[in-house]
């Protein structure tokens, strides 16, 4: 059939999609600025009209209507693999849960162990071809396409159109279009970069060369690593990494991504979604230096490890002095989630020549108090986001040390070294007390 005669076919409203949810259904609205507004609303519209209706999301990043429309819960209930800003309020309000997994095998688990009734998702407008693009927003949509007893595209013109693989669903593949309102899609301002992030930034530098494959993560520390990339003399850096941001627009206006080095998609900034500013989104609209991926390619530690030389570059929230690394949740409060840090930890290592870093501050506020990140042991509740087997390199804006290979105790000795000058006291005797430190560090 005519592509234009198909989609003239499917066209459809959001109130129209709506009103099909039946009571008992599992929906999935997909990921970050790819998640549906208009549809969202119509549901929330009916929601009084429906029971035990329940939504999968992930890194949510505008209010979800249909989860504010039903503040008991009596008839949707929403789970996230990923916490935002707005998904940290709703679980403050047990409003969501969290889904614990590694982002790289999110497509698997899809496949394997669940179910959706209705996929609705945002997408660019149908191309010349039948092609609705995923965007900004590749992970693992494809896959719940394909196990989506049916799926429906909202339109927005708005949204990159960006270049890849399996980053986009055909017309005969979807069941209906909603032509979506064609705002901008949200923006993430990048954190502001503090001295203490370009302290961190510089150990950092030391330790990266010409030709390394960076996966950088999301804040002030990775984008203070990015500045100081683009101000140094190092050259032909490839990125491999999970999420773009806005510190790779800099690094490529400033010719340091050629990609020469890489094994993998050489030549290309390999990456699985997108979030940040319009320049970010900007920069990967068709942009054939760019690639899409499935975040499994990008996340499995195997495929990291195709590549030499891979540098990767997290934040913790909390390290314990025998080196577990706590990202994700303060106590029992989830904050953000696993994402793709573990997997990156282990396919950095595994890479030859690879390097994992791990980066934080040495203290936080707490009211008017400030903590140390650096701890004796991780609190009840708190999650190990990293095991300590894994931890490589931590840095603090007191120094970097490399924990492979050391014992305990020198692990305990090397880390109070990176805590804020007024903790170290504490820390030694706490160290001490727990049976950390061997006589030869008392």
């Amino acid at each position: 059939m005519d592509l234009q005669q198909q989609l003239l076919d499917k066209k459809t409203t959001a109130d129209q999609i709506a009103r099909t949810v039946r009571s008992g259904d599992v929906l999935d609205y997909g990921m970050s600025i790819n998640q549906p507004d208009l549809f969202d609303q119509a549901l929330a519209d009916r929601i009084n009209e429906l029971e035990d209706v329940y939504i999968r999301g992930i890194l949510t990043v505008s209010p979800r209507q249909v989860v504010l429309a039903d503040p008991e819960q009596k008839h949707v209930s929403y789970d996230n693999w990923h916490f935002g800003t707005w998904d940290r309020r709703q679980f403050d309000q047990h409003l969501v849960s969290y889904i614990p997994f590694n982002f790289g095998e999110s497509p698997q688990i899809y496949r394997d162990y669940l179910d959706i009734d209705l996929l609705v998702i945002k997408t660019t407008p149908m191309d010349r071809h039948g092609y609705f693009n995923f965007g900004a927003s590749n992970a693992m949509v494809r896959v719940a396409c394909e196990i989506a007893k049916r799926v429906v595209v909202e339109t927005s013109s708005s949204l990159p159109l960006c270049y890849g693989i399996e980053n986009a669903v055909h017309i005969s593949e979807i069941d209906a279009v909603i032509e979506g309102d064609n705002q901008p899609p949200v923006e993430l301002p990048s954190a502001a970069i503090t001295d203490i992030d370009r302290q961190v930034a510089d150990y950092i530098l030391a330790e990266v060369d010409d030709g390394a494959c960076l996966q950088i993560g999301i804040g002030g520390m990775p984008n203070a690593v990015c500045g100081a990339l683009a101000d140094s003399s190092i050259k032909d850096l490839g990125v491999h990494t999970e999420m773009f941001v806005d510190g790779m627009v800099d690094l490529a206006e400033r010719g340091k991504l050629s990609g020469a080095k890489k094994t993998s998609y050489r030549g290309k900034i390999a990456y699985s979604f997108a979030l940040g500013s319009a320049r970010c989104y900007d920069f990967i609209d068709q942009n054939e230096q760019c690639i899409s991926l499935p975040v499994n390619e990008t996340n499995l530690p195997e495929n990291i490890a195709r590549n030499a030389n891979v540098v990767s570059i997290n934040n913790a929230m909390q390290i314990d002095l025998s080196g577990q690394v706590c990202s994700e949740s303060a106590g029992h409060a989830q904050r953000t989630g696993t994402g793709g840090q573990l997997q990156f930890v282990r396919g950095a290592v595994m890479s030859p020549g690879g390097k994992s870093f791990m980066c934080l501050s040495s203290q936080f506020t707490r009211g008017d108090k400030s903590v140390s990140r650096i701890v004796p042991g991780v609190a009840p509740g708190t999650v190990v986001t990293t095991p300590r087997t894994d931890v490589m390199y931590v840095v603090s804006e007191y120094g970097i040390t490399n924990l492979k290979g050391k014992s305990v105790a020198q692990r305990a000795q090397a880390l109070i070294g990176l805590a804020h000058p007024d903790n170290r006291d504490q820390l030694h005797q706490q160290a001490r007390e727990a049976g950390l430190l061997n006589r030869k560090y008392w």
